[in-house]
């Protein structure tokens, strides 16, 4: 098969093409600015707005997705941001734009604490740039937390060691806290017992004081007996005397009729 003959319309029709694709170009770029600009001012939702206008223009932009992606990252839509760094990823023509967009997913993934796919995710990044320095760092923290995490490491244990000590200790102090509390309070209980028999003993001697001997009859002698009977016999003598009298006398009736 013969090619065309190259023509003058030809020439006109792929002129009219790229002047077509700078036109989208060029608007695509004006709101990728904007969308940069807002950005910097930390207006992430009107950023996001106009980096979509941008790939509603050019869909093939890779400023356009890894841009939306870092304003749904300061939005904490993590998820979103990680689909958008992955597009900028396949869509990088440079390794090191490959290298920051693997970098980005990383800290998303380090954001919901999945540190086996942030690791994956730094290790790409160096893959792509081995001197990002800051790629090697994360890549070092998500290992150590992984680790942490599964329960390895000597600071981990010697952290756990330190918290049971030290839980043992309270235990003792707390139990011999106990102790002292109990024994003051045998103390007291023995004080209020001593004080308690000294009432008893001071209400016992008031009560024998208190109680004093009745006195006893006077014991008397055969003289003064005779004469104290000889007396009553005298006394009798005259009460009978006026029994009699009393009785000798008449005493008026009132009739009933």
């Amino acid at each position: 098969m013969t090619k065309l003959p190259f023509t003058y319309q030809t020439l006109l029709a792929g002129l009219f093409i790229c002047l077509c694709q700078n036109a989208f170009a060029q608007t695509g770029n004006k709101y990728i600015r904007k969308g940069n600009e807002l950005y910097k001012n930390k207006q992430y939702t009107d950023a996001e707005a106009n980096y979509k206008k941008a790939l509603e223009v050019n869909k093939q932009s890779v400023e356009g997705r890894y841009n939306l992606g870092n304003s749904l990252y300061e939005q904490k839509r993590f998820d979103d941001a990680r689909t958008q760094y992955a597009n900028s990823f396949k869509m990088a023509p440079t390794r090191e734009g490959k290298a920051d967009a693997s970098y980005n997913i990383g800290n998303t993934f380090m954001e919901g604490k999945k540190w086996e796919e942030s690791i994956k995710a730094y290790k790409e990044a160096l893959k792509q740039n081995p001197t990002d320095e800051q790629a090697r760092y994360n890549l070092a923290y998500a290992q150590a937390m992984l680790k942490k995490q599964q329960g390895g490491g000597g600071d981990n244990k010697d952290k756990k060691d330190k918290d049971k000590n030290q839980q043992n200790k309270d235990q003792q102090n707390k139990d011999q806290q106990n102790k002292d509390q109990n024994k003051d309070q045998q103390n007291k209980n023995k004080q209020d017992e001593n004080k308690d028999q000294q009432n008893k003993d001071k209400n016992k001697n008031k009560e024998q004081q208190d109680e004093k001997p009745e006195p006893q009859p006077s014991k008397l002698n055969k003289q003064e007996a005779e004469r104290l009977l000889q007396a009553l016999g005298q006394e009798e003598n005259k009460l009978q005397d006026k029994m009699k009298k009393a009785k000798g006398q008449a005493v008026p009736v009132d009739k009933d009729w």
